[in-house]
């Protein structure tokens, strides 16, 4: 998935559950995808500008992704970009990712509404 259109989707699921409240923090775990958190926070602020979500904070969780050989049936996580071309095991060239590709959003952080403590 595109990092601009996974924070798209992050800040589509935050507004559709903040109701006009002012949204400060997300926790959002990603699976299947290799995700780089600095380029989460600049396209989430772009993609979250001018809404109750743009000052929020993002805290990504990443799944570990894990890839499987064709040749020897090793089954392990990818540590490096090597692991996702060559089996460490037997150095076999047919690997392909088994992880799921996923996102969640497990919470949102709103601030009080106005009159509440």
């Amino acid at each position: 998935m595109h990092e601009l259109g996974l924070c798209d989707a992050i800040v589509e699921a935050a507004l559709g559950r903040a109701g006009g409240r002012r949204v400060n923090a997300l926790r959002v775990r990603v699976g299947g995808h290799p995700v780089d958190q600095q380029v989460i926070d600049l396209g989430f602020r772009m993609a979250a500008a001018g809404t109750v979500v743009q000052d929020a904070s993002v805290e990504l969780v990443a799944e570990p992704l894990r890839v499987r050989c064709a040749g020897c049936g090793a089954e392990q996580e990818a540590r490096t970009a090597t692991d996702l071309l060559a089996c460490r095991g037997c150095g076999g060239l047919d690997v392909e990712s088994v992880t799921e590709e996923s996102v969640v959003v497990e919470s949102i952080t709103f601030e009080p509404a106005a009159g509440t403590t």
